[in-house]
């Protein structure tokens, strides 16, 4: 089984890329390219879930906030936002059965949705960026804690060092109280690791920017020179909570029509683990 899935992965990263920015008729496409090379997507307004997004099938979901200040590389809710957010729906329908939801012109119908819309309960999973520099009103932490103890998922990325660390465990801490549901790493061998793919350990990947740059992978230097890939359960052992500090994994997803060498290196293992989380949330 583990050499199938490994084929498996090997294959993906192969064909994926010589795959990309084709338009198919008929199949939804990779979004390729930023401005500048390997600069960000234009920054875009909000794409707001309404009820005519959902019907049943998988929607992209991500969650919007109010940060209080700006980390480098970051930009808040939106970091890697709309690239990821497609790109992650376009490869899970290829590598599953999930069912993703397509709008009108064939691509995925992802959404961004406020913590505090009903609509939210339409989302199985929810899914946040550069969370080191949010701060949740009371109403969104009330509302954030009923979603996830009714069944909602929470995945959370591409937070970096010590004080975004330190912000983002203050603010999860008001939703769910650690005394209860405390944060915890999660090992090799839970079952989040080996959902579809065994992946054996989440890589630390940078933006693309900063790896073409540096030639580095930690963006905060021996601040976050170790990934931190943690997890809050609920007293059924169940995950609410996925979160992957101190690595880039979006960007994996964002960036794969830019660089054959950034591709090949990080997206197998950046896809892997979010195909992985989803399933895990999806089936668990």
């Amino acid at each position: 089984m583990t050499a199938l899935i490994a084929a498996v992965t090997i294959a993906m990263a192969t064909a994926a890329f010589a795959e990309l920015g084709q338009n198919q008729e008929g199949r939804p496409r990779i979004w390729v390219g930023g401005e500048g090379g390997y600069g960000r997507f234009r920054r875009e307004p909000p794409k707001w879930a309404t009820p005519a997004n959902f019907d049943g099938s998988f929607n992209f979901c991500r969650g919007y906030f109010t940060a209080d200040r700006r980390e480098a590389g970051g930009s808040g809710w939106d970091t890697d936002f709309p690239g990821a957010d497609n790109n992650f729906s376009v490869r899970l329908a290829e590598l599953t059965n999930v069912r993703v939801r397509l709008d009108k012109t064939g691509q995925p119908d992802y959404v961004v949705v406020r913590i505090t819309d009903p609509l939210l309960y339409h989302c199985p999973i929810l899914h946040m960026e550069d969370v080191g520099v949010v701060r949740f009103s009371d109403e969104e932490v009330e509302d954030l804690r009923a979603y996830l103890l009714k069944g909602g998922f929470l995945i959370v990325d591409d937070f970096w060092g010590t004080p975004a660390w330190a912000q983002w465990e203050s603010e999860i801490s008001r939703v769910l109280p650690p005394h209860k549901y405390p944060i915890i790493d999660i090992p090799p061998d839970h079952a989040v690791m080996h959902t579809l793919y065994d992946v054996k350990a989440v890589e630390q990947v940078s933006n693309i920017r900063f790896w073409v740059q540096t030639g580095s992978v930690s963006e905060r230097g021996s601040d976050s020179a170790q990934v931190n890939f943690r997890g809050i359960a609920d007293e059924r052992g169940r995950l609410l909570v996925v979160m992957a500090h101190n690595t880039d994994i979006p960007d994996t997803w964002e960036r794969e029509g830019e660089s054959k060498e950034y591709f090949d290196r990080f997206s197998p293992n950046g896809y892997a683990v979010g195909v992985n989380i989803v399933l895990y949330a999806m089936t668990h």
